[in-house]
C-alpha cells in the first residue's frame, strides 16, 4: 500500500485523484493540504503543508506555482518522494527543484497522461526523418478557458522532445504578428486557443510538399491525468533520490 499525501486536494485535479485512488487497492490518500483547511472527512486536511505531520510515502502536487516552493521544501525536510504536476513554474523554482532532487526521489512531467508521454517518445522518432525531408512543423494546442498559462506546458515538452531529437537546431515561435517574410525552415510554430471547457487538445502538424502528417492526442476528462499521478506515485515511492519523468514510469 502506497501512502499519499494529496497537495492542493480540493483543487479539480486533487479531487478526482482523491476519487480514483479510493478505487485503489495499492493507494490511498493519508492527508491533503488545502489553503482553506475544508476536509470532507476521509482525510485530515492541513491548511499548509508545513503543517502535515502524517507519515507517507510519496506526495502528489497538483495546486499552482505560488505554492510549489514550500512542498518542495517539505518533501526535502521529510525525505518523501514528490510527483510534482503544477505547470507554470519560474526558472528559479525549476533550477530548485532540480537541487532537490539530489537529496529526493522527484518526479515532474509536463503532462501525466501515458498516451501523451508515449506520444513524445513517437515525436523523437519521427521527427528526424521528417524533418530532415523539410517538413516545416507546427504545434497547435487547445484547452478550457479558464487556463491561466499558454501555451501549455504539455506544448512546450511536445516541442522540447522534437527539437531534442533534431540537435536542438530549431527556435519557438509563439506570435508572427508582427513581422512580414515567409517561414524560416528551422523554427516550430506553437499556437493556443482557450474557449469553453476543452480538457486538452494538442495537434504536432508536420506539413511538407504536398503532404501532411498530423499527429494529435485528445484529452476528454481529467482523469487520465489523475490515474498518471497515481501511477506516478506508485513508481516513485521507496525510489533513491533523483528526477524521473513520466518515460520512467512507462517504460
Amino acid at each position: 500500500m502506497v501512502n499519499i499525501i494529496m497537495h492542493g486536494c480540493n483543487g479539480r485535479m486533487g479531487k478526482v485523484i482523491t476519487d480514483l485512488a479510493a478505487q485503489d487497492s495499492d493507494v490511498q490518500i493519508v492527508a491533503g493540504v488545502d489553503k482553506f483547511g475544508e476536509s470532507s472527512g476521509a482525510f485530515p486536511v492541513f491548511d499548509s503543508i508545513e503543517k502535515c505531520d502524517v507519515q507517507a510515502d510519496a506526495i502528489i502536487d497538483f495546486s499552482n506555482a505560488s505554492a510549489v516552493d514550500g512542498v518542495m521544501d517539505y518533501a526535502v525536510s521529510k525525505q518523501i518522494p514528490l510527483v510534482l504536476c503544477t505547470t507554470g513554474l519560474s526558472d528559479e523554482q525549476l533550477s530548485k527543484l532540480k537541487e532537490a532532487s539530489f537529496k529526493v526521489a522527484v518526479l515532474k512531467s509536463a503532462n501525466m497522461s501515458v498516451g501523451v508521454n508515449v506520444l513524445m517518445k513517437v515525436l523523437r522518432d519521427a521527427a528526424p526523418t521528417l524533418a530532415a525531408a523539410g517538413f516545416d512543423i507546427e504545434i497547435v494546442e487547445k484547452h478550457h478557458n479558464q487556463k491561466l498559462d499558454a501555451p501549455s506546458g504539455t506544448a512546450i515538452a511536445l516541442a522540447d522532445s522534437i527539437n531534442g531529437a533534431c540537435n536542438n537546431e530549431y527556435e519557438y515561435v509563439y506570435d508572427r504578428s508582427t513581422r512580414r517574410e515567409k517561414r524560416p525552415e528551422k523554427e516550430i510554430g506553437i499556437s493556443a486557443v482557450r474557449g469553453g471547457t476543452i480538457v486538452g487538445d494538442h495537434d504536432v502538424i508536420f506539413a511538407g510538399l504536398d503532404e501532411v502528417v498530423t499527429i494529435s492526442h485528445r484529452a476528454y476528462s481529467r482523469s487520465i491525468f489523475a490515474k498518471g499521478a497515481i501511477e506516478a506515485a506508485k513508481f516513485l515511492a521507496g525510489k533513491p533520490a533523483g528526477m524521473y519523468d513520466m518515460s520512467d514510469v512507462i517504460g
